[in-house]
C-alpha cells in the first residue's frame, strides 16, 4: 500500500469519527461512551453472560482502569448497578438500571430503528468488509503505537 492510500484511510477514518458526531445529541451530563457501555452490557446479557469490567474491557478493547472509572461514574449517575456474586464475593456484575435501559432504550430501539431503512443503500457484505479494514487498521496502528512512543 503506498502513502496516499493510508492518507486516504486516515481521512476516511475522520470522516467516520464526524459521522459519530450527527447522532442526536445526548442529555446532559450523558457521555457517547455510557451508550456505547449500556449497548455492551445489553448485547452480552442477552447472550446469558452476567457482566463484569473485564467482559467490557475485552469487548471493547479499553483498558480496565478506563472502564472502571466510567463505570463508577455511570454507577453515581444511576444508570449502572454494581451486584456481588453469590459464588465469590470478589466478583463483582454490572447491570444497567431501569434509568440506564431508558437511555439505551431510547438511543438504540429508536434512533437506530429510525435510522436503518436509510442504509439499504449500504450491502451487509459492504458493512461487514468496513468493520473487518476498520478493526485490521486499528489493530495495525495499535501495534506500531509503541514503536512510536519509544
Amino acid at each position: 500500500m503506498d502513502n496516499r492510500m493510508i492518507k486516504r484511510m486516515l481521512d476516511a477514518c475522520y470522516q467516520a469519527k464526524r459521522i459519530r458526531e450527527m447522532l442526536p445529541p445526548l442529555p446532559s451530563g450523558v457521555m457517547p461512551s455510557y451508550i456505547h457501555y449500556l449497548d455492551v452490557i445489553d448485547m452480552m446479557e442477552k447472550e446469558g453472560i452476567s457482566v463484569k469490567i473485564s467482559d467490557i474491557s475485552d469487548r471493547l478493547h479499553i483498558p480496565r482502569p478506563g472502564v472502571t472509572r466510567t463505570v463508577k461514574e455511570m454507577e453515581k449517575k444511576g444508570y449502572l448497578q454494581k451486584i456481588a456474586s453469590r459464588d465469590d464475593g470478589r466478583v463483582t456484575y454490572i447491570t444497567a438500571t431501569e434509568s440506564g435501559k431508558e437511555l439505551h432504550q431510547k438511543f438504540d430501539a429508536q434512533y437506530f430503528t429510525m435510522l436503518a431503512p436509510y442504509m439499504d443503500e449500504i450491502s451487509e457484505e459492504d458493512a461487514q468488509c468496513v468493520i473487518r479494514t476498520i478493526e485490521k487498521f486499528y489493530q495495525i496502528m495499535n501495534e506500531r503505537r509503541e514503536t512510536y512512543d519509544k
